[in-house]
């Protein structure tokens, strides 16, 4: 019988997993989007480009299991298969505004202010936990949401002041949050059409993601802007593409199983205080300097998270000490 410590152990290595990969991810993205090495502004095909890639790899995984299926495993399954893509897509919807928002917002603001349109996926996901699952949330994670949205509204604030504010970033970035939310929310209700087989879904994911994208890269034009690239034969341009590729099946493998072995709540609380650390990371490495206010924004969202956190916790272990006495 699987003990509460070792529970705890388990769901520890796998949110620092998610937190390493999701940082670095982040980077490279944002290298990808508006660093000046690259200047390609093609977002969306940058983000189909990262599907693709995604996607042939769990197909090229799949087709060496098939042929050493002793010395390696992946699941198998077939994408085309109309009752799955029926089950699966609109999930894959999801998935796919969750990477396109997400690159949109990285493209108009920084590392460093990135956070902050992410830190209302909590409360996005205590919502629609109600409006979907139909799950009541209490009245002390209630205020703990109060305090994250005044921590944003901060900080959105902070970043006007400073005239750094981008209306698009930060538009881009709470609809992020948005997709994130139903995304998590909604992962545990297709994972058994899978059979609960994580890369089996990030493949699913990737595949559909690749043609969902496509109409998309035509009506906003980026097909020119693409042909006309001066940096297409350069290596380090596809180096970079195919290493933000791999991120984004790596970032898919960890999100989703951080979502299975804890919970959509806790992969949210999860992702806010990483992006937390990420953005003290990132104004190191960026060499940017913040205003008092600005830096207790970032503190008032994350004492809001962390109480959050805390208060799901106890849920969680009075749940637990219920089941062991029944």
């Amino acid at each position: 019988m699987e003990t509460l410590f070792s529970k705890y152990v388990h769901i520890t290595l796998v949110v620092a997993l998610y937190w390493v990969v999701s940082i670095f991810t982040v980077f490279i993205n944002k290298a990808l989007l508006s660093g000046d090495d690259v200047k390609l502004e093609a977002p969306i095909f940058i983000a189909w480009f990262q599907c693709v890639v995604s996607a042939l790899i769990c197909f090229i995984l799949a087709r060496i299991s098939k042929r050493f299926p002793h010395q390696f495993s992946f699941p198998s399954g077939n994408p085309f298969d109309l009752d799955v893509a029926r089950q699966v897509i609109p999930l894959s919807l999801l998935f796919a505004g969750m990477i396109c928002f997400n690159n949109l917002c990285l493209k108009y603001v920084g590392v460093a202010f990135y956070y902050v349109g992410r830190s209302l996926t909590t409360v996005f996901n205590v919502l629609f936990t109600y409006l979907v699952l139909h799950e009541k949330t209490s009245i002390r994670c209630i205020v703990c949401c109060i305090i994250i949205v005044a921590g944003f509204l901060m900080g959105v604030n902070e970043e006007n002041g400073s005239g750094t504010l981008s209306v698009m970033g930060v538009l881009y970035g709470v609809l992020a949050s948005l997709c994130v939310a139903l995304y998590s929310i909604n992962t545990k209700k297709v994972l058994p059409v899978v059979n609960n087989h994580i890369w089996l879904l990030s493949f699913y994911n990737n595949v559909y993601s690749s043609v969902i994208f496509i109409p998309f890269i035509i009506i906003y034009k980026e097909v020119p802007v693409i042909i006309s690239y001066e940096k297409l034969d350069s290596l380090y341009f596809w180096t970079l593409m195919v290493v933000g590729g791999l991120c984004g099946l790596a970032i898919g493998y960890v999100t989703s199983l951080q979502i299975k072995v804890t919970s959509p709540l806790t992969h949210n609380i999860s992702g806010t205080a990483k992006a937390c650390a990420q953005t003290v990371l990132a104004t190191y490495w960026y060499d940017e300097s913040k205003t008092r206010l600005w830096w207790v924004s970032n503190m008032v969202v994350l004492a809001g998270s962390a109480a959050y956190t805390r208060v799901r916790q106890q849920e969680v272990e009075e749940r637990f000490r219920r089941r062991l006495v029944v």
